[in-house]
């Protein structure tokens, strides 16, 4: 008989399972070659239904992340190995059920990086002029 999950333990199980199958190379559809694959989260609903697994890419030679056309192909190859996943899952969570997966780009690592940016572009000086620090040694 299988563990009763909270659902942030299940997540982080998910998470872990998955990742551990990517590393050892468990995943052989072509869409998963030729990209440094992670998996950031997995949020699953707090009746075990469905998790919603968040993945971010980065294609080698290319640190701003994947194109979109990249990111379809390999949400693809993540709807296609599925089945396979959520049965392995099954065998290392030990789980009475085991969640429908749902595979989404981890958008913020891209938003984070077009903030950065943003920032940036403003000019702020880093001391601004009429403050003076304060000697607390006194």
């Amino acid at each position: 008989m299988g563990k009763s999950y909270k659902p942030e333990r299940m997540g982080e199980e998910i998470r872990k399972g998955i990742s551990d199958m990517l590393i050892r190379g468990d995943l052989k559809d072509p869409g998963f070659k030729s990209s440094m694959i992670s998996v950031n989260a997995a949020d699953v609903t707090n009746d075990g239904s469905y998790a919603t697994v968040y993945i971010t890419s980065l294609e080698y030679g290319n640190a701003s992340g994947s194109t979109p056309e990249r990111k379809k192909e390999i949400l693809k190859a993540f709807e296609k190995s599925k089945g396979h996943i959520r049965t392995a899952l099954g065998k290392k969570i030990k789980a009475r059920h085991i969640p429908e997966l749902i595979f989404k780009f981890d958008e913020s690592f891209e938003y984070g990086a077009k903030m950065d940016a943003l920032i940036d572009s403003l000019d702020i000086p880093e001391d601004i002029p009429g403050e003076e620090e304060e000697d607390f040694n006194d």
